[in-house]
């Protein structure tokens, strides 16, 4: 009788969850207190966004990742939306993109300046209205180019090219799913989308708790799961490995993971139940390292797995665990990792109960972690897109470009060169149209809450310091005070304008409480000398 050991050898069984300090959180963030079920929280290489609770709309966070520490109560927000923001997603090409979906029926698409948020944000760039009620997903594609998936609890799953002329777009280019003579099936609400690896198949979980695979150019559903003992809520695609993963319930109403073929969904690969919470399980998935982690909400723990081809396919590892709970998980992308610490996954974790966003590093150990692990980190998705939207439209699949996390190592993009590539938004004349765009919307602003009266400037005087503050296209520059003549000296004269700006409004404020004081001084005199006579 042949013996076979148990113990799995992996040289990430000792990976560990290191969480950042209070010094590097996020705190004072007023975390949203919606009870959807999405992570309300995304984040890139240069900014997270978090979606905050507010009255009158729906609004979000946007903070450069440096911007630790203690959060200002009144920093600006992204503030557009008449609803509740139910989700946020960046785009993955574009580090100054976000989108953001609300209870208003709208899908968004917003532009953050190089310098961030300084000013309340209320014009997106593009709006996108094609849903009657509230527009729960989105979900941008891995390969195309400025192609948003958007789902709704109107039934509908559309797909948008966010590329189209026009601050306003009503017409997406393909209806994913949409109800057919009045009727609302439950497989076309979904409550969970994910892409596989090139983007040609699009894995859902719906209402009726199945897991389906369509074709997200046609709609055309290809596989349904038939199993009666789960009841999926969460989908993810296991990229390289060529399976589907579905967290949710079992009929004992224990939550459990389930592995699929994509191609065959008739009988589950694996199943495994996990405990007795009722949370939603969040799955993450890291193609690199093959590693899954599994995130409950309301849980202050986190699990980790290794996958494999083989049976049984996952292996447990570990787990982090904390006394904290999580409402919700935002992840860095590979290419905002310390490589140099062994930083092989990042999650942000939003405590709700301490308004504080949490960075969670997960790291390898290491003898030598200052120097650059190759078997760590193999090539990966990179920030270029591998097509436009309309070569996918046309039927072209193609693998994401890859690139090289290695300090100083830059990968070319193998395909031809696209339209997209040549508006690379990431250029430095783009940043600087966007830096002046943002310039041009602050005076704006300022001219429209404070307006002048002719009579208010006939004691002006030419001040020659504001053309060393600002720069604006619209207006003539002295010789004789050039512009600045760098970007960081631009962002610097900005910081210092928005300092007196806020002087001055402190004064005002301090202005109206005096005024408050002598009109209340005012009325008690009065009502002495009437009592007196």
């Amino acid at each position: 009788m042949s013996w076979r050991s148990s113990f799995r050898c992996s040289k990430f069984r000792h990976v560990f969850g290191k969480p950042s300090n209070k010094e590097h959180s996020y705190d004072g963030v007023p975390i949203t207190r919606g009870v959807h079920d999405n992570h309300y929280c995304s984040a890139n290489p240069c900014f997270i966004a978090v979606v905050t609770e507010c009255e009158g709309g729906g609004a979000f966070l946007v903070l450069p990742l440096h911007h630790t520490g203690r959060v200002d109560p009144q920093h600006p927000r992204v503030c557009g939306h008449r609803g509740r923001v139910l989700d946020v997603k960046w785009n993955p090409f574009n580090d100054h993109c976000i989108a953001s979906c609300s209870e208003d029926g709208t899908v968004k698409i917003w532009d953050v300046p190089v310098c961030g948020v300084q000013q309340n944000l209320t014009t997106a760039r593009k709006t996108l209205i094609g849903h009657s009620r509230r527009v729960g997903l989105i979900e941008w594609h891995p390969i195309a180019e400025n192609l948003l998936l958007s789902s709704a609890y109107d039934y509908k799953v559309l797909l948008w090219d966010v590329s189209q002329a026009g601050s306003v777009l009503r017409c997406p280019v393909r209806v994913v799913l949409s109800p057919v003579h009045h009727r609302y099936p439950s497989d076309a609400l979904l409550l969970s989308v994910s892409f596989n690896s090139d983007g040609s198949r699009l894995a859902v979980t719906s209402k009726d708790r199945r897991v389906r695979v369509l074709d997200p150019r046609t709609g055309k559903i290809l596989q349904v799961s038939r199993s009666n003992s789960h009841r999926a809520s969460k989908v993810l695609f296991i990229g390289g490995l060529k399976m589907l993963l579905s967290t949710g319930s079992s009929i004992w109403n224990h939550r459990q993971i389930v592995l699929w073929d994509p191609d065959d969904l008739s009988e589950p690969l694996y199943e495994e139940v996990l405990d007795g919470s009722a949370g939603v399980l969040f799955p993450f998935y890291d193609p690199d390292t093959h590693m899954l982690y599994l995130a409950g909400k309301g849980d202050g723990n986190i699990r980790y797995y290794e996958l494999s081809t083989e049976k049984p396919y996952i292996s447990f590892l570990t787990e982090y665990r904390s006394l904290l709970p999580q409402k919700g998980l935002g992840v860095m992308p590979k290419r905002g990792l310390d490589v140099s610490a062994c930083e092989v996954f990042r999650f942000y974790r939003l405590i709700s109960i301490k308004d504080l966003v949490e960075p969670l590093s997960m790291i390898v150990p290491r003898k030598e972690s200052g120097i650059f692990q190759a078997d760590l980190y193999p090539m990966t998705a990179g920030n270029q897109a591998a097509m436009t939207a309309q070569e996918w439209l046309s039927g072209i699949n193609r693998s994401p470009v890859l690139m090289s996390l290695k300090p100083g190592i830059g990968v070319s993009n193998p395909y031809p060169e696209t339209p997209a590539e040549k508006m690379d938004p990431q250029r430095p004349e783009d940043n600087d149209f966007m830096e002046e765009a943002f310039l041009e919307e602050q005076l704006s602003y300022q001219d429209a809450k404070y307006p002048r009266k002719a009579s208010d400037l006939s004691g002006w005087q030419p001040d020659e310091t504001l053309w060393t503050n600002f720069f604006t296209p619209h207006c003539c520059e002295p010789a004789e005070k050039p512009p600045p003549n760098s970007e960081n000296e631009l962002l610097q004269a900005f910081y210092r304008q928005q300092d007196e700006i806020r002087g001055l409004k402190d004064k005002l404020n301090e202005k109206d409480v005096r005024i408050s004081q002598l009109e209340l001084d005012i009325r008690n005199t009065r009502n002495n000398l009437r009592a007196t006579f």
